[in-house]
C-alpha cells in the first residue's frame, strides 16, 4: 500500500523515548520552516528495542528499533520515519523500499565516559581495574578491550535516559558507563560527560551524531517534500559511511568503526576500522576521492579491510 502524502497531512512515525522526541523536534522545525501549509502529525512507535532487555541479537539485531516503524512505512500509515542513523539497518540487513530522504547536520561523534552522580571526576585511565563499563556497543567493548584491558565491558539496555537514572540509582550492573556526546547533549545531560574521547583513538560509530528521515521508495511527492530540509556536506559523509558497512556486511553486532570527514577542497576520506572483538590488533583502511562520489570512496574502504583480512574478524565472538 502506497498513498500518495495529501497536502493536508504529514505523518512521521518516532520512537518515544526523550532524545528520540528531542530529534523529532528538530525536524519538525524544519519540516514547518518549508512547509507551513502541510499539518504534521507525530506518531510515536515503540520499538522491539525499547522494549527488550536482553541483547539485541536475541531480537534481530539493530532492526529491532526500525522494524516496527518500517512495518507502518511500507503499509502506508506513515509518510516518514526519524531515526539515529548509527540504529538504522544497512541495506543489506532490511526489506526493501524505503529510503533516506533527509539528513539533518551532524552533531558531535565523540562518546564520552559518564559517571555515578556524585563521583569524584575521573577519566578510564584514572578508574580501578575490574571497574565495569557499561556499554551495549560492541565497537566500544572491543576499544575497552584494547586500550583499557583493565576494565571490563558489561552489556546494559534501555534509553540513554533510562541508563543514566540506573546508574545513579546503582541498579545499572554496570559502575560507569559510555554514552555518546550529542545525545546527552539532546538530553540537556552533558555536565554529565566525565571525559570526552577524541576519536583519533576513541573511534566513533558509523552514522554517528546523525539524523534521518526516511520515506518508501516509489513515495516520490514525499521524497520531494523531505529533500529541502537535507544538509548536503552531512549526507556525503552519511552515504560514504554507510557503503563502507555495506561493503562489510556490517551490522549492529559489528565491531567497527567507519569516519568520513570533507575537507575545505571539498574533497572526501574515509577512515574504516574492523576491531577484534577479543582486544587484539585493529585492521584500518583510508579511502580518499571527490565528495561527488561518496558510495564509491566509501565502498573502497570497505573492499580495502576484507582484503586485508576482514572477514576474520567479522566473525570473532568476544
Amino acid at each position: 500500500m502506497t498513498p500518495s502524502t495529501t497536502a493536508s497531512r504529514f505523518r512521521t512515525g518516532t520512537r518515544p523515548s526523550p532524545m528520540a522526541m528531542e530529534q523529532t523536534g528538530r525536524f519538525e522545525a524544519a519540516f514547518r520552516s518549508h512547509h507551513p501549509d502541510i499539518g504534521l502529525e507525530i506518531v510515536k512507535i515503540t520499538s522491539q528495542g525499547d522494549q527488550h532487555r536482553g541483547p539485541l541479537a536475541e531480537i534481530g539485531g539493530k532492526g529491532a528499533f526500525t522494524r516496527r516503524a518500517d512495518a507502518h512505512l511500507l503499509h502506508g500509515r506513515l509518510e516518514a520515519t526519524i531515526a539515529c542513523a548509527k540504529d538504522v539497518p544497512g541495506p543489506h540487513d532490511r526489506a526493501p523500499g524505503i529510503t533516506v530522504g533527509a539528513v539533518l547536520p551532524r552533531e558531535d561523534v565523540r562518546d564520552v565516559l559518564v559517571l555515578p552522580a556524585g563521583h569524584p571526576p575521573a577519566t578510564l585511565d584514572e578508574l580501578p581495574p575490574g571497574t565495569r563499563v557499561g556499554t551495549s556497543a560492541p565497537r566500544r567493548a572491543a576499544l575497552l578491550k584494547a586500550l583499557h584491558p583493565k576494565l571490563v565491558p558489561v552489556p546494559i539496555r534501555g534509553n540513554a535516559d533510562t541508563r543514566m537514572n540506573a546508574l545513579d540509582a546503582g541498579t545499572l550492573g554496570a559502575d560507569v558507563m559510555i554514552a555518546a556526546l550529542a545525545g546527552l547533549r539532546r538530553l540537556d545531560l552533558a555536565d554529565r560527560a566525565s571525559q570526552i574521547l577524541e576519536p583519533t583513538s576513541w573511534l566513533p560509530a558509523a552514522g554517528a551524531g546523525i539524523v534521518v528521515i526516511e520515506h518508501r521508495t516509489d513515495d516520490h511527492t514525499t521524497g520531494g517534500l523531505l529533500a529541502p530540509l537535507t544538509h548536503a556536506p552531512t549526507r556525503v559523509l552519511l552515504d560514504a559511511e554507510r557503503a563502507t558497512l555495506a561493503a562489510l556486511h556490517g551490522g549492529c553486532l559489528t565491531a567497527a568503526s567507519v569516519h568520513a570527514t570533507l575537507d575545505e577542497a571539498g574533497d572526501l576520506t574515509v577512515h574504516a576500522v574492523v576491531l577484534d572483538p577479543t582486544g587484539g590488533a585493529p585492521l584500518r583502511s583510508v579511502a580518499t576521492g571527490p565528495a561527488a562520489d561518496p558510495a564509491g570512496v566509501g565502498h573502497r574502504a570497505g573492499e580495502r579491510l576484507l582484503r586485508a583480512g576482514a572477514t576474520h574478524l567479522l566473525g570473532v565472538r568476544p
